[in-house]
Order: structure tokens, then C-alpha cells, then sequence
């Protein structure tokens, strides 16, 4: 009998042991939103907030969103601050990234996550005479397990110009290829597929994550300029690209469930 009871425990011991291995392994899966909202003027954050709710994202980024304008195109949402009633209503975490004052408040980007934020920065993008205003990435440490992280940033290129774009990805490359953690950048680039700043070369280290189609405007799609990547390229996997057929904004929100793969 003590003999059958060692084996016994011997088997546990290892069973917990390959589970714990197994468990190790297995990839993390993760669903990334990305929408251009243009500051609310064809809808309401609540409708806004629904849709994103509906889709069940991990982590959401958002450009063209305003904090405490009074736009005179918007005048339902004058004073509102957008990121925190949609963090409100959708029941997830919020970061800010002012990138300029605007209309009595302030206009950038942001991030809702379902997941803590240990660490946020906005930085900005290099604003030359070609461009028109500043832009910047907004970057964030998600804790989606006890001291597991990824890093998500979201950003909003110049609409200007290429060359200026083309700075600012060197710029993003700069500082989101260097991180520890593996990155997932989403956002409104400007650019479409085969322009210098996406289709040759200067995104070349990072994986698509996206369908490669119209995103803009949303009514009549004819330009895709909305991306999501992800790096290293072996860390992460696609699970499933959706374009979502919405009519919230000018701009079709897209989004990606990817596996992180340890």
C-alpha cells in the first residue's frame, strides 16, 4: 500500500508539473480595436461607447478624440471629456494623450483597456515645416496577467504629406522597436498600403494585423489608412481580421484578435 501511494503522489507530482509546463505555453489571446471617432460629430460617445462594448476588445485605440472642446460642427458634446465617458461606459481603463489645445479643450489620441496600466507615455511625433499640426504615439505597459505585459501604443500620423509621415514612423520605429515586451502599434496613418511610410520598408519590421482594404470614409470606402501591426513578427499570431461596417465616424473601425505566443 506505501509503495502504491508513493507512485500515486509521483504521478501527481509530474501531472502538475506538465500542466504547469502546458499552461506555459499556451498562447494568450487578445483582441485590439482601432477606430478613428472624428471628435464625435455623427454620433453620440454613448452609441460610440455600445459598439465598442458590443465587440468586447482587450485594448482599444482611439484617434481624434476630444477633451472639453466646444466645437461649433459638435454642439452635443461640447465639454465633454471623451475618453473618460467612454472609459465610463464601457467599463474598461483610460489613458489621454493630448497632442494639441484646441476649440477651449484639447484634441489627441487614447487608449481604453480591459486590463491594468502599468506604465503610460505620450510622445511626441517630429513636427517639421511640412506639417500641419503635432501628432504623437501614446504608449502604454498592459498588465493582462499577474506581471505579464505587452505593450499598445496608438497613434495618429500627419494628413498633410508623406514626407512628413515618413518621419514620424522613423520616429515610432525609434522608440517601439526597442521595447522589452512585445508591441502591438494601432492607428490612423494617413498612408495608404503602398505609399514610403507603409509598403516600402519603413514598417517592414512589423506584422500586419489588419485586412489589407478600404477603411476611409466609411460610406464609400475607397483608401485603407487605418492599420494595426504587431512585433517581433514571431511572438504573435493572426487569429481573425475584421473591418467592422459601421457608421459612427468617416472612418470604418478595425480590429484583430491575435494570439501572443510565449
Amino acid at each position: 500500500m506505501k509503495i502504491v501511494t508513493q507512485i500515486n503522489f509521483v504521478f501527481l507530482f509530474l501531472l502538475i508539473g506538465l500542466s504547469g509546463i502546458y499552461a506555459q505555453k499556451q498562447p494568450v489571446r487578445l483582441k485590439a480595436l482601432c477606430y478613428n471617432i472624428r471628435f464625435g460629430e455623427l454620433t453620440s460617445l454613448e452609441e460610440l461607447a455600445a459598439f465598442i462594448k458590443e465587440q468586447e476588445p482587450d485594448v482599444v485605440a482611439l484617434q481624434e478624440v476630444d477633451c472639453r472642446t466646444r466645437r461649433e460642427l459638435t454642439p452635443r458634446q461640447h465639454g465633454k471629456d471623451f475618453i473618460t465617458e467612454l472609459g465610463f461606459h464601457t467599463g474598461m481603463l483610460t489613458a489621454y494623450g493630448k497632442t494639441i489645445p484646441y476649440a477651449g479643450g484639447y484634441y489627441g489620441i487614447g487608449i481604453l483597456s480591459k486590463y491594468p496600466l502599468a506604465t503610460v507615455e505620450r510622445i511626441y511625433l517630429p513636427k517639421t515645416e511640412n506639417g500641419k499640426e503635432q501628432r504623437a504615439v501614446l504608449v502604454a505597459d498592459v498588465e493582462y496577467s499577474e506581471g505579464q505585459y505587452f505593450t499598445f501604443a496608438c497613434t495618429h500620423l500627419d494628413y498633410t504629406n508623406t514626407e512628413e509621415r515618413q518621419v514620424q514612423v522613423k520616429k515610432l520605429n525609434e522608440v517601439l522597436l526597442n521595447k522589452t515586451n512585445p508591441v502591438i502599434i494601432a492607428g490612423d496613418f494617413n498612408a495608404c498600403p503602398d505609399s514610403k511610410e507603409i509598403g516600402e520598408g519603413m514598417m517592414s519590421a512589423w506584422k500586419p494585423l489588419c485586412k489589407m482594404e478600404p477603411t476611409s470614409p466609411a460610406d464609400a470606402p475607397r483608401n485603407q489608412i487605418d492599420y494595426i501591426f504587431c512585433y517581433p513578427k514571431n511572438k504573435w499570431a493572426i487569429v481573425e481580421a475584421t473591418t467592422c461596417q459601421v457608421q459612427l465616424s468617416d472612418h470604418l473601425p478595425i480590429s484583430a484578435i491575435v494570439e501572443l505566443i510565449k
